[in-house]
């Protein structure tokens, strides 16, 4: 090789290692997006034993956990805790409702997606069966969350997330709901 080609493939490499180092972090991992910086919350649902299902989290292969928990009157929460931050995101709404929460939070991770479902009905705290049944999904920063309702249901009870994290079933007996990637939920009917 000439003197020429030489010093290009040199310039080349150390413009590579330019932007992998000033990106702060190696290819292939999820960037903090927003202020990790809050106190990770949780639920003001009275529970008296240990742990409450109505707070419930979830750590990821690369080591970002998420964390989900019901707020009365006011619906579902989730936050995401940064490792290179070192924090937890602000609290950002799931699903809004004034109705009870129901039966806890489920939550799952694979692949970089996580997954989760939670219930809610107007009289749940008196043992009715839930009224709204919500499945989230999302995947990448988190930032983001895919959700369907199904009204009248008495709630999910098994999350499936697919290798790869690209297809997720909810499901409770015969009855299923499932997430992709490429398309997301069904519409509603």
């Amino acid at each position: 090789m000439n003197r020429t080609g030489a010093r290009a493939v040199a310039l080349g490499a150390v413009a590579v290692l330019g932007l992998v180092i000033g990106c702060g972090q190696s290819v292939g991992q999820p960037r903090a997006t927003g202020d990790h910086s809050h106190p990770l919350g949780r639920s003001d649902i009275p529970w008296s034993g240990s742990p409450s299902p109505f707070d419930a989290s979830v750590k990821l292969a690369d080591k970002r956990r998420v964390a989900m928990y019901y707020l009365r009157g006011k619906g579902l929460y989730v936050q995401d805790y940064s490792p290179s931050a070192k924090g937890w995101s602000k609290p950002a709404v799931v699903y809004k409702t004034r109705t009870d929460a129901c039966q806890g939070i489920t939550l799952k991770a694979k692949d970089g997606t996580v997954a989760a479902f939670g219930d809610f009905g107007p009289y749940c705290a008196d043992g009715e069966p839930p009224t709204e049944s919500v499945a989230a999904v999302a995947v990448g920063p988190l930032t983001k969350w895919a959700k369907h309702l199904t009204k009248d249901f008495d709630g999910w009870e098994k999350i499936v997330v697919a290798p790869g994290g690209k297809k997720v079933t909810f499901s409770r007996g015969s009855d299923t709901l499932r997430w992709t990637k490429a398309a997301g939920f069904p519409a509603a009917a």
